[in-house]
């Protein structure tokens, strides 16, 4: 069962018991990510993100790794294009004191200069290795070629430029701007009273922020070409469909179509193009959905030599799909997989926390596991085949990583 408190200061606190186990994760969500940032301040959530395991005034950085080390748990954090998560997962026995360090970062970060400097060269050195990794790179190209100059187009990492222009004033002051109580989720799985509520509430229920309303353009979805020239092994391809929100009514009639498509080692995707062809070791599809726009991508790495008939193979599949139709094999193949991924998740504390964390941040409600599989069971190979139709059309982008630079002969 998930119980619900919302603090006087708007800060809302999620928990859900489960007596059954012998950890807690403990999660502090925010709802601010690269595209509440500007040109400018282009990858401060996520430097942000670094800083907060630097130091406080009264724990050094290396007290911080010390504290978890030293109980046997773990601590970490990361950044997406739509929210912000610093979360540790211990043992129940020592969730008081993992609340404790973690509000510890969230409210008493210094930024000091000098770590400010060796914190730069660390994520300045993710970025380069980020550079390295061009089938990760395509995907950066794809959102820019979808959402061209709107924020979900940006880098989450931010560049080098952006990077240099943080201070520690710049970082308090985006924190009073995006890190307001109304923003922030405190997401709790294991096995703790329900009166850790309380104890949550007595760090983070009395904060205020500026509590401003701050305005977001909603993306558009473009159909471009991006390309680049560089020296790799392969082409690494990236196609990219309009997709859907978070939380829309059809949501599990594009998992299902997404699974067929590219979601597993038995999707049409993979069967074709690696085991049938040879074309691809990695080929895969996934729906990426957002507060208000989505994309669908496919996503392809070959030799340079056979990227047409990568192209071809994928625009192939896709039009069978159309036309065709999936099979009932199909549909009750995917129904079931995506229900037992749903139930093997539910397993681990930190997948709980994790799902009940968005879910209140992006959608503000939670479905019990019987009303999602109710909805998955109610998934119809019509639903499926009219979302194909209308998902897979003739407005797309492209994104593209290879040796020549050179897009398939067919999008020239």
């Amino acid at each position: 069962m998930i119980n619900k408190y919302i603090c006087q200061n708007g800060v809302r606190i999620i928990l859900e018991q489960i007596p059954t186990v012998r950890s807690v994760a403990i999660g502090i969500w925010i709802g601010t990510g690269s595209r509440n940032e500007n040109p400018k301040t282009n990858g401060i959530s996520h430097f942000l993100e670094h800083m907060f395991f630097k130091g406080t005034t009264t724990r050094s950085a290396k007290d911080i790794a010390e504290s978890f080390d030293s109980i046997g748990g773990q601590v970490n954090a990361f950044t997406s294009k739509e929210y912000t998560c610093y979360y540790a997962k211990v043992l129940d026995t020592h969730s008081q004191f993992a609340l404790d360090v973690l509000a510890d970062m969230f409210f008493n970060s210094t930024f000091v200069e000098e770590e400010l400097k060796k914190e730069k060269n660390v994520v300045l050195e993710e970025i380069k290795m980020y550079e390295d990794t061009p089938d990760d790179i395509v995907h950066d190209l794809l959102s820019r070629a979808v959402y061209e100059d709107h924020p979900l187009g940006y880098p989450i990492l931010g560049t080098e430029e952006t990077l240099n222009t943080f201070t520690g004033a710049s970082l308090k002051q985006y924190i009073n701007e995006r890190y307001n109580p109304e923003s922030v989720v405190i997401s709790i799985a294991g096995n703790v009273p329900e009166t850790f509520i309380h104890e949550v509430e007595k760090y983070f229920g009395f904060y205020q922020g500026e509590n401003r309303e701050i305005q977001e353009d909603s993306p558009v979805f473009h159909a471009n070409r991006i390309s680049r020239k560089k020296e790799t092994e392969q082409a690494h391809l990236c196609i990219g469909f309009e997709g859907l929100k978070v939380g829309h009514d059809d949501i599990y009639s594009l998992v299902t179509l997404n699974n067929i498509l590219g979601g597993s080692m038995s999707s049409r995707l993979f069967q074709e193009v690696r085991e049938q062809r040879g074309l691809a070791y990695s080929v895969f599809s996934y729906h990426s959905a957002y507060q208000d726009s989505g994309i669908v991508t496919i996503y392809g790495g070959t030799g340079a030599k056979q990227l047409n008939v990568l192209y071809e193979t994928i625009q192939e599949t896709l039009d069978k799909l159309k036309q065709n139709g999936i099979t009932e094999k199909e549909l009750t193949n995917s129904k079931e997989q995506l229900k037992g991924s749903l139930m093997l998740s539910l397993e681990s504390t930190n997948s709980r926390m994790s799902r009940n964390g968005k879910n209140e941040l992006l959608l503000k409600r939670h479905r019990t596991l019987d009303e999602i599989i109710e909805q998955i069971d109610a998934v119809t190979k019509q639903s499926v085949d009219e979302m194909a139709r209308s998902i897979f059309t003739n407005q797309f982008s492209v994104s593209l990583i290879s040796p020549d630079g050179e897009l398939p002969d067919k999008l020239s």
